[in-house]
């Protein structure tokens, strides 16, 4: 009698262990649950993800993923239409957008066709907006492509040398945004946008590395203000550069030890894109400043997008891949020299104007 008493109780005891079970179970649902803001509807297109919120209208993220290929494409066309006599003017951004729309972002499912298409049915006298009236995302990649490439093509007058050895500024349309390393300087990279970084916590690596020599010179790829220039653990000697129209965050971090800027850098500088801002190095993961604590000298150098301030700074920071940008900005180089021997300053050969 008292052997079955025990069986019964043991019954009990596991089926109040179920119940509390299923009642932690139910209570972490609903404070899940509760933390979803229901005014924001995130929908997927292809693996790109949008957030729709009703209340912000500004954009939450941005899954960049157009291949160097195609930006090389579509700035030829956008190029070479501003600089002949065709009355159509192709818009590089509004054509990646279209893109976009077609491939669900993803540029690897990119097809030429699809481009070849979009300029037959332009070439006929076509708007874009006639085109891509019904195309539910595309201003949304618009304006998130833009905010990306906005300052990368358009007009410029550029210092140029004449065969006596004088120079002269001449017009142009075309690229206007430089590659961070400057030219006849050697560099390599690789896609390591997102791979594991343990220092100070676990995080995913939001930029890419551009290996090269320390001291090597480092350009500004777009014109811009100096907001942020000093010491980080993370990144060593930094430079953070706003563009003019407050959309891209320009980082460029684990910059030389004892001499990481150009002469007379400072928060609030202007700088005009391919100018030298300062030298690669390998500062970085410590919290006392002006220590080489990188194992391989590299710029780390990276693109923030900004549609509202709210994303300046926290968890709603948008960070973009730009392997493929530094890729296709290899087409665009600025030449420098040393300025000064004592120290050791270099500057840029060619000036610019915007």
């Amino acid at each position: 009698m008292i052997i079955k008493s025990f069986k019964i109780n043991k019954k009990i005891v596991f089926n109040i262990i179920i119940l509390f079970l299923i009642i932690i179970l139910i209570s972490s649902f609903l404070i899940i649950s509760k933390s979803i803001d229901v005014n924001s509807i995130i929908f997927w297109d292809n693996y790109n993800s949008i957030d729709l919120s009703e209340n912000e209208d500004y954009i939450k993220w941005v899954d960049f993923k157009i291949t160097s290929d195609v930006l090389l494409k579509t700035a030829k066309l956008d190029i070479d239409s501003h600089n002949s006599d065709s009355e159509i003017k192709y818009n590089w951004i509004e054509l990646l957008a279209y893109l976009a729309c077609k491939n669900g972002g993803n540029f690897k499912k990119f097809k030429e066709n699809d481009l070849n298409k979009l300029i037959e049915q332009l070439k006929t006298g076509k708007s874009m907006e006639e085109i891509t009236n019904g195309m539910k995302y595309y201003n949304y990649y618009y304006e998130s492509y833009l905010a990306t490439l906005g300052g990368f093509i358009g007009n410029y007058s550029i210092e140029v040398e004449s065969e006596d050895g004088t120079t002269y500024f001449k017009e142009k349309y075309g690229i206007k945004a430089f590659l961070p390393i400057a030219k006849n300087y050697a560099f390599s990279h690789y896609d390591d946008f997102g791979a594991s970084r343990s220092y100070g916590f676990k995080r995913t690596h939001l930029g890419n590395d551009l290996m090269g020599s320390i001291g090597t010179p480092i350009v500004a790829v777009e014109s811009g203000t100096v907001v942020n220039l000093g010491w980080n653990q993370y990144g060593g000697w930094r430079i953070g550069i706003r563009s003019f129209d407050g959309k891209r965050y320009y980082y460029y971090a684990h910059l030389r030890k004892d001499h990481p800027y150009a002469a007379n850098l400072a928060e609030g500088s202007t700088v005009t894109a391919g100018d030298v801002i300062g030298y690669l190095g390998m500062t970085g993961y410590s919290i006392k400043q002006n220590v080489n604590n990188i194992n391989v000298p590299h710029l780390h150098f990276g693109i923030q997008l900004i549609f509202d301030e709210s994303q300046v700074e926290g968890t709603n920071e948008i960070w973009i891949n730009v392997y493929d940008i530094i890729e296709f900005l290899k087409q665009n180089r600025s030449s420098v020299f040393m300025n000064n021997t004592d120290t050791k300053d270099y500057v840029r050969k060619y000036n610019f104007k915007e």
